[in-house]
């Protein structure tokens, strides 16, 4: 616990001092040396290099200063020096964007199996990753909820021919263009500053110009402590489909289509600002920014959800007045690349991950460089690099 920080103008009272000392001794007496803060974090750590996919989401404990990083089909766990502490392999579905929940200790993570029409949030006991490729099924270390919602949108044959399209983009199916899920992230609900944290799901979004009704970015909200009764250990063979019927909230951003919707989804509570980053979309009459931001502290309304085949309602996320304004749309965003891995440290500080790709041997490996990051909002650029 670090102590308050003082205003500017404030005089500090003896009182005041005498008990930020006192913290700050604790914290040395209990771990041996002060705990850095977050700004003072390495400006870079590497990930190291894995035979699996490209990264696709990291999650960050601050307070005992581990990142895990998602690479597809294997989970990766390291130390802030980049030192690797273990890995999860055995993924046969597809692993995505990672959030560390405060709470309870566990990292989550948005994992998909198209083909057995099955999305779930896997959930990972991250004090058991303890060596090198734990297994995903027989470790104890996953288990998985099954999401409902997001099969039924994946899986609506909206053009009523009795057949399901699969994972087809340039499809009439699949509801609001859904192709699953990706970004995932812990934070309020939408329009609340505090409260209790709930877990947001992003669904990805086919690229598919001749449509309409794809132009929304649609996030889905689950307070975790009641759906922990669903958790089940990950049968990838015979997925499960133990999950909640329902959600605690489904919202609708619009920024455009966008090339598979959001990628990595990050809720800072510096700026109460949840941040989705995007494969750029291509249809020419809109932005399409690589960085959309929602005001988490405007409540939704509820209104039209514009381009769907018939009138609908949803409730409604207001983008951030922030950024480049395309006057056109009235869409906000930057041109920022954050969508292979984003995470808010706190007190306006990130890790942004860059992806690479290394041969080794004769083997291709895919890489993951974190880099330190302050928030600025600025039109220009969001994010400023941390330099030292």
């Amino acid at each position: 616990m670090e102590p308050t920080p003082l205003l500017p103008d404030e005089e500090p009272s003896v009182k005041a001092i005498v008990r930020a000392i006192s913290v700050l001794l604790s914290a040395v007496l209990v771990t041996g040396a002060a705990k850095p803060a977050v700004e003072d974090f390495p400006a870079t750590v590497d990930g190291g290099a894995w035979p699996a996919g490209h990264v696709q989401g990291i999650a960050v404990d601050t307070e005992n200063e581990v990142v895990y990083y998602s690479f597809t089909s294997m989970l990766v766990k390291t130390d802030l020096d980049g030192a690797v502490l273990g890995t999860v392999t055995g993924f046969t579905g597809h692993l995505g964007d990672l959030d560390f929940n405060e709470k309870d200790g566990r990292v989550y993570g948005s994992l998909e199996y198209k083909a057995a029409e099955s999305f779930y949030i896997a959930i990972f006991d991250v004090d058991r990753i303890t060596g090198m490729d734990m297994d995903a099924e027989t470790d104890g270390i996953v288990t998985a909820v099954y999401l409902d919602e997001v099969v039924q949108d994946f899986t609506a044959d909206l053009d009523g021919n009795g057949v399901f399209d699969g994972d087809i983009a340039d499809t009439p199916d699949h509801r609001y263009g859904s192709s699953g899920i990706d970004g995932v992230s812990f934070g309020p609900a939408f329009g609340r500053k505090n409260g209790r944290q709930l877990l947001t799901v992003a669904y990805g979004v086919y690229s598919n110009t001749e449509r309409t009704d794809n132009d929304h970015q649609v996030l889905l909200q689950y307070d975790v402590t009641r759906r922990k009764k669903y958790e089940q250990p990950l049968t990838q063979a015979a997925p499960h489909t133990s999950g909640p019927a329902t959600t605690d909230g489904k919202y609708f951003v619009h920024t455009g289509n966008t090339t598979y919707g959001v990628q990595n989804l990050n809720y800072d509570a510096f700026t109460h600002t949840w941040l989705l980053g995007v494969y750029r979309g291509v249809k020419e009459h809109f932005p399409n920014y690589s960085l959309y931001a929602v005001d988490g502290s405007s409540r939704p309304v509820r209104g039209i959800i514009e381009g769907q085949r018939s009138r609908e309602e949803g409730l409604l996320l207001p983008l951030l007045q922030q950024g480049l304004h395309h006057e056109p749309t009235g869409i906000r965003g930057w041109n920022f690349t954050a969508d292979v891995g984003l995470e808010s440290l706190g007190n306006g500080y990130f890790y942004i991950a860059t992806q690479g790709r290394v041969v080794d041997d004769g083997v291709t490996k895919q890489t993951a460089v974190l880099d330190l990051y302050r928030w600025t909002g600025a039109p220009s650029s969001p994010f400023e690099l941390v330099v030292r």
